[in-house]
């Protein structure tokens, strides 16, 4: 029978072990299975002697555990049962007073709950749990976000490693992250002292005086501490023992740096489960048959879950409910974004009830701010996309993306990037914001785009004036040159073309198209990595828009595109509307930018002496409009025409006017990669072996320091056609493999 010692054994302490294995606060468990929180308060401190069948039958539903468990956890409440002849307590109702207060429990303490069901994986943060716990009085900080089971870990390692502690285990569940209240330091000192043998009546009234007891006590021991749920740094520090071979682990959903500065505590990050750990848990609750069955469908599972034990484990329990259904049905369920957040949660308990009570513990304007991450477009954000989304400035927001970290409701994963989990990201998208949430972080873009446009292609014309409703953001990012431009688009490419989609989706028309311009830089460099469906989503927006300016722009860039791919026709098809609608619209140097790019095209099918005239139409254009830029691109264009036909010398003098248009001295950008390679090929092809090798070198070196891969793949092509060296041969496999690779 149990004896009502809090941890001793029998059914409180099994109904304890279950519940923190399960990574449940006594308040999700109550609600779960229709018990109050004083009733289930009382039943796992030992004080409710034997619960009814009903009751138990409740908690193990609740607890989602199967057949066996379920009868096991009856077996513990019915020795606790008494006899009829007896008159006992109800189940609620309070303990009687302890028989001696100053009898000291023998043998050394053990306070800790039983090791979690079903535990699996984890051998990496083990061996990292037991590398942190060596050394002098170390403290282990094991840290990870709300349900990822940091407490099934460090009970399973607790567990595993018992003989390390011959003085005895401690443990107690601070509360820090609970809706039930943390108990008071003094219970848990209380709590502590009497495990270690001191009477009740000898305890310190103060905490500083239980405290001062507590390290006395354990100066001599070998002893674990477990300090679970901790909320911050200062509800530890009296908790901590005062023995060199005392090992305390502490459990939090922050990173409580405080605790690491003032007591050198040791990380053990904990992540989330791989699909192969996560269905094994769910074979743990299901059995393995029934997981077996489906493999498929259990990783799917696991990965709809995001390998979150808590919600795996919510899931297993609904599954446990009903054996008819089969775990390809509950994937299908849950591959419904909508809906999959409710389908985690039972009753009060699961993710959200997890992630409501981590927010709860953020200042305001952390709150708000990761309210505001859920109208996000993309994956990742940084500085001055979450101010815009929060209309604030950069360093506020950064500073509260610090705080959503260290509380692991983000992820830093590169210095100044963030990620949610994706029910993180779930549940900030239920949170209620204002409505212009979403067109801030457009307008954002939009703004950073144009000032890397700026800085990646100086001197060109601008890609479009802004909506007549932008919303500008309180500040944009400045880059310092083009590489800094460039590395900007690298790792916001793809966030740029979430913000297309999220644009469109939205029927925000002007905004779609605009965003999608001002990738073009990047489009021209790496014009094959598949940009077609991105403009023609941007197309159909300009359409919508009804902005003409906007639609002649698009079809440029989509023209262009399309003739790199190979498909001509359809490249011809739009640049010809492209023209056509600039010449109506008045645009003369956008129509200037499509006779251009019809050019190539038509030199494409063969037809050099078009193709020229084109250029020669585009050279007048740009001078009636004043644009050198312009006019230098369509005459690094004719340029490549006469180069094509074989008409050396009007080659080798429209790249050598054109190259005079530089301005800009000890610079480089595409066209004058270009032009280079003509005049090199001009060269060669009025005799000039020499120099036209040395103007084509140049062109290829140019291009691999620019990062312009595909036009340095055409200058080593053509240098390799006029020069055997092995040189060089390495130089164009290098760069053919960069395309390869990123392509």
């Amino acid at each position: 029978m149990d004896s009502g010692t809090p941890g001793s054994g029998g059914f409180s302490a099994l109904l304890r072990s279950l519940r923190t294995g399960a990574g449940l606060s006594q308040e999700e468990l109550a609600h779960a299975a229709g018990v109050s929180v004083r009733a289930l308060s009382y039943m796992e401190r030992g004080h409710s002697r034997g619960p009814q069948r009903r009751t138990v039958q409740a908690l193990a539903l609740a607890l989602g555990l199967d057949e066996a468990g379920a009868r096991e956890l009856e077996h513990a409440a019915s020795l606790g049962r008494p006899r009829r002849t007896r008159r006992t307590p109800a189940p609620d109702a309070p303990p009687p007073a302890a028989v001696s207060d100053a009898v000291a429990p023998t043998g050394a303490p053990d306070l800790l709950p039983r090791a979690p069901r079903s535990f699996h994986g984890r051998a990496a943060e083990l061996v990292a749990l037991s590398g942190a716990a060596a050394g002098e009085a170390p403290v282990c900080l094991v840290v990870g976000p709300a349900g990822v089971g940091k407490t099934a870990l460090v009970l399973h390692w607790a567990h595993q490693e018992r003989a390390r502690f011959p003085g005895g285990r401690l443990y107690a569940d601070l509360r820090g992250f609970g809706d039930t209240g943390e108990p008071s330091l003094m219970e848990v000192l209380r709590e502590f002292l009497q495990a270690l043998g001191v009477p009740h009546g000898r305890i310190p009234e103060s905490v500083i005086g239980a405290a001062g007891l507590f390290r006395s006590l354990t100066a001599d021991r070998r002893l674990l501490v477990v300090l679970d749920n901790a909320r911050d740094s200062e509800q530890v520090r009296p908790l901590l023992p005062g023995g060199l071979r005392c090992v305390t682990v502490v459990t939090s959903r922050h990173r409580l740096p405080g605790l690491i500065v003032t007591d050198a505590a040791r990380p053990v990050a904990v992540g989330v489960l791989g699909p192969e750990d996560g269905a094994s848990l769910l074979a743990g609750v299901l059995g393995a048959e029934r997981v077996r069955a489906e493999p498929v469908a259990a990783r799917r599972l696991a990965e709809l879950c995001g390998g979150l034990p808590l919600a795996l484990r919510v899931a297993a329990a609904r599954l446990a409910q009903h054996p008819g259904w089969s775990l390809s049905a509950m994937a299908a369920e849950l591959s419904d974004a909508s809906r999959r957040l409710s389908l985690l949660d039972v009753e009060d308990t699961g993710v959200r009830a997890a992630l409501r009570v981590t927010l709860q513990q953020l200042p305001p304007d952390a709150s708000r701010l990761f309210a505001h991450l859920g109208r996000h477009p993309g994956t990742h954000v940084d500085r001055y996309a979450a101010a815009a989304l929060a209309d604030t400035d950069p360093a506020a927001a950064e500073a509260c993306m610090e705080r959503l970290a260290v509380a692991h409701l983000v992820t830093e994963t590169v210095p100044g990037r963030w990620t949610l989990h994706d029910l993180v990201r779930l549940y900030a998208q239920s949170l209620d914001v204002g409505p212009h949430a979403l067109k801030r972080a457009l307008d954002h873009y939009m703004a950073t785009g144009l000032a890397a446009v700026a800085v990646a292609e100086p001197g060109n014309d601008e890609c479009f004036p802004l909506p007549a409703d932008f919303l500008p953001p309180s500040a944009v990012r400045e880059f310092g040159d083009r590489s800094a431009a460039v590395s900007w688009y690298a790792a916001e490419r793809d966030d740029l073309t979430l913000a297309v989609a999220a644009a469109h989706a939205a029927g925000l028309h002007g905004r779609t198209w605009r965003i999608a311009l001002t990738l073009w830089p990047l489009i021209v460099w790496r014009v094959r990595d598949g940009w077609v469906p991105l403009l023609e989503t941007a197309l159909m927006a300009a359409r919508a828009d009804a902005d003409r300016h906007g639609e002649s722009r698009v079809l440029n860039v989509l023209g262009w595109v399309l003739i790199e791919e190979g498909r001509i026709a359809e490249a011809l098809t739009h640049l010809r509307a492209a023209s056509a609608l600039a010449s109506r619209a008045g645009d003369t140097l956008a129509e200037a930018n499509a006779r251009i790019v019809l050019a190539v095209a038509q030199a494409a099918l063969g037809g050099l002496d078009e193709a020229a005239e084109g250029c020669e139409r585009a050279v007048e254009l740009a001078r009636e409009a004043g644009d050198r830029t312009i006019e230098r691109l369509a005459m690094q264009h004719l340029a490549r025409h006469w180069a094509d036909a074989g008409k050396w010398r009007q080659a080798l003098d429209a790249a050598t006017e054109a190259l005079a248009f530089d301005d800009r001295p000890g610079t480089t950008d595409v066209p004058r990669i270009l032009l280079l390679m003509v005049r090199g090929e001009a060269l060669l092809g009025l005799g000039d072996k020499a120099e036209g090798i040395g103007q084509l070198d140049l062109a290829a070196r140019e291009a691999e320091l620019f990062g312009y891969d595909d036009g340095a793949v055409r200058a080593l092509g053509a240098l390799l056609r006029a020069s055997a060296d092995e040189g060089l041969q390495a130089r164009y496999e290098a760069a053919v493999a960069r395309l390869t690779t990123r392509a």
